[in-house]
């Protein structure tokens, strides 16, 4: 029996690579080299039919610890809450108003990357914000 050690997590949206950026920046991911053969995206783009052209895009961990980000077009939008979400760790070991701050900064650094602030839930100890990518796929700051 094998375990697996490696997984991606996989977004259905509208446009691949601008959320795919968009994610890079939250976490500092990095787009990864184009597919052999190709000098740029770009170019690996324009080999491909009409129809495949900017179907997907990802986005990995640069030290190759965290799971690989791939987004595909879907041709539906997001209707309903997300089953499964990402909560992006910024106040790891912090408590009350230090823990508040933290998630507060990356709040203010997130908004005009285009998140959208949902709420807050503060219990006077332990915090998180609910926020929105740039295509309203809830995340939080935790």
């Amino acid at each position: 029996m094998s375990l697996i050690k490696q997984f991606q997590v996989t977004f259905d949206c509208a446009e691949p690579e601008r959320l795919a950026r968009f994610w890079c920046e939250v976490l500092g991911y990095v787009v990864p080299p184009p597919p052999e053969g190709f000098a740029t995206w770009d170019d690996f783009e324009r080999s491909r039919s009409a129809e495949d052209q900017g179907s997907w895009f990802a986005c990995s961990d640069p030290s190759g610890v965290g799971p690989r980000l791939f987004f595909q077009r879907v041709p539906e939008g997001k209707v309903v809450k997300n089953r499964v979400h990402l909560c992006v760790r910024v106040g790891t070991g912090l408590v009350g108003e230090e823990r508040l701050a933290a998630l507060e900064a990356e709040c203010a650094r997130l908004v005009p990357l285009g998140a959208v602030r949902v709420r807050l839930l503060y219990d006077g100890n332990d915090s998180c914000i609910v926020m929105q990518d740039i295509e309203g796929n809830e995340f939080c700051l935790d």
